[in-house]
């Protein structure tokens, strides 16, 4: 089997990387993706678990990743001396080697990318958010798609709560378009981030019309 390697796909220019939806919910499992209810590290249809775009080697647990896990050298014990062999009598036969495993083909993950603008207060797409997301639902079709995050934000103009409810509708309405387009809804998580998780300064007006976006992120292997 030819070892494949991760291939990652940018799409749009300008894209702000946010927050994976599932936080490390403790440090021995800070680098990876966990479901905010018990802490379980979420892991794809072949068992892989996610890396958060910050994971390092350093990071690495026995449950993901027990090839990084510091090993303890084995204890050595000395074979014990073979027995005489009498001199008339022959060596006992040697059992045939066993073959040696065949390596597990490595799957190929392809994550795509974009993020998509909205009018102050809406959460209505318009038309340069539509021709993304056109492009993204085309590059999902030659995919296996595992799953598509939606991540909704606003600027800081508003109550916390209001903002809140703002972003949650944003990422529906991505959603919405994405299912429209074909793509399965139970495939696509979406959450509200409010205006938690700026990318620009709110005392300007571009700031906080680069802080009124949907990010996505799409995960799948390679057909």
């Amino acid at each position: 089997m030819s070892k494949k390697t991760w291939i990652p796909l940018l799409i749009a220019a300008g894209f702000a990387m946010s927050a994976m939806p599932f936080t490390a919910s403790a440090q021995s499992k800070e680098g990876y993706w966990t479901q905010s209810g018990d802490g379980a590290v979420w892991k794809n249809g072949t068992g892989l678990c996610w890396r958060a775009g910050y994971w390092t080697p350093a990071m690495a647990i026995a449950e993901c990743d027990p090839d990084l896990m510091p090993k303890m050298a084995p204890k050595v014990t000395p074979p014990p001396p073979p027995p005489a062999v009498k001199p008339a009598e022959k060596p006992a036969a040697q059992p045939a080697a066993k073959p040696a495993a065949k390596p597990k083909p490595v799957v190929q993950k392809v994550t795509l990318a974009a993020d998509v603008l909205f009018d102050f207060d809406k959460a209505i797409l318009k038309g340069e958010g539509k021709n993304k997301l056109d492009d993204l639902a085309t590059k999902v079709k030659a995919v296996n798609l595992e799953v598509v995050i939606a991540i909704g934000h606003t600027d800081s103009i508003g109550s916390d709560a209001y903002n809140q409810k703002l972003s949650v509708r944003r990422a529906e309405s991505v959603k919405a378009y994405l299912v429209s387009k074909g793509v399965e809804p139970n495939r696509i998580y979406t959450e509200g981030k409010g205006e938690k998780q700026p990318v620009a300064s709110n005392k300007t007006k571009d700031g906080r019309a680069k802080n009124r976006r949907v990010e996505l992120e799409v995960i799948g292997t390679a057909k």
